[in-house]
């Protein structure tokens, strides 16, 4: 277990809801001993190093290089909004390792060893104040060969399925059913436009409306979940669920927003905060949720041209 200090909760879920199930389908069988009962036990924390500074939405113009000497890869490079690094004994890494080969082509997806000599995590602090996300360095990261996912330059393939992984755990893990009972909680406690806000019909259509899309939520969760357990890998379907759960949440969010007014402004600590500024966090984590995974402008490109058929753009 990392040393430098307790994750926070859910920390250990990224490698449970996502790389486990990638090694448990494209892992090697040693692979899959090694690391497995350590993501099941929690006692390895795992990160992902995906997104670069000059590739984000864009991936596979990822530069991060691995060149194989011998029977290891040496790892330059720098990844940035990686979660949790700071808490991570591992981490899945995209690399390129043949820069001639379309940009599709000739990137690795390997398994790296954070505490490894060479790697530096610099800090990133988010709008709602918290330690997240980080900048990885890699500077001559020695990476065994054994620990490549699938073939040498071929990484995308499992890059794609890891995705979809990720997407469907981001749709099951976004609380809308928790944000719409505290919504409830919140409206309670207020007025609006003159009234107990749980008497206004607007207010009260607006709930109704929220809590009918969570239900739908959760039924699609369901679905997903049946899916996998069939054995089958999450496709291009699972961009509907990031992206519903993801805007659902931030609608709610938003909507607290107009409910409290200019008390929407006022952070955690403020002594007239109404609920001790729960919902101006929520409405930055939610924020930042519509990015994580691949942004929702992304989900509905995938959603228009691999789902629905539709021309590209």
């Amino acid at each position: 277990m990392s040393t430098c200090g307790l994750p926070p909760y859910g920390v250990a879920m990224q490698a449970i809801t996502r790389f486990g199930p990638i090694l448990m389908s494209m892992g090697t069988e040693s692979q899959r001993r090694q690391f497995l009962p350590g993501m099941i036990s929690g006692d390895q924390v795992w990160c992902q190093g995906y997104s670069e500074p000059n590739a984000g939405s864009d991936l596979a113009s990822l530069q991060t290089r691995a060149v194989l000497e011998g029977d290891h890869f040496v790892v330059n490079g720098q990844k940035v909004w990686t979660s949790h690094a700071h808490y991570s004994d591992f981490q899945v890494l995209l690399v390129r390792t043949d820069p001639d080969a379309p940009k599709h082509r000739g990137i690795t997806y390997l398994l790296v060893d954070m505490h490894s000599p060479g790697i530096t995590i610099r800090p990133l602090i988010q709008a709602t104040g918290e330690h997240g996300f980080n900048e990885v360095f890699y500077d001559n990261v020695q990476v065994p060969r054994e620990n490549v996912v699938g073939e040498i330059n071929e990484g995308w393939k499992v890059t794609v399925a890891n995705l979809m992984y990720e997407r469907t755990s981001i749709a099951a893990v976004t609380p809308v059913e928790r944000s719409v009972d505290e919504l409830i909680k919140l409206l309670r406690a207020v007025q609006f436009e003159g009234m107990p806000a749980t008497r206004h019909p607007y207010v009260r259509q607006k709930v109704a409306q929220f809590a009918s899309e969570a239900r739908c939520m959760r039924f699609g969760r369901y679905r997903a979940l049946t899916s996998q357990m069939r054995g089958h890998v999450p496709g291009p379907e699972s961009s509907f669920g990031k992206l519903f759960g993801t805007e659902l949440n931030l609608r709610i969010a938003m909507f607290a927003d107009e409910v409290l007014g200019p008390y929407a402004q006022l952070e955690h600590g403020s002594p007239a905060a109404v609920q001790d500024g729960l919902w101006v966090y929520r409405l930055f984590f939610s924020r930042a949720m519509v990015i994580g995974g691949g942004t929702n402008e992304i989900q509905r490109n995938i959603i228009g041209e691999r789902v629905l058929r539709l021309p590209k753009g």
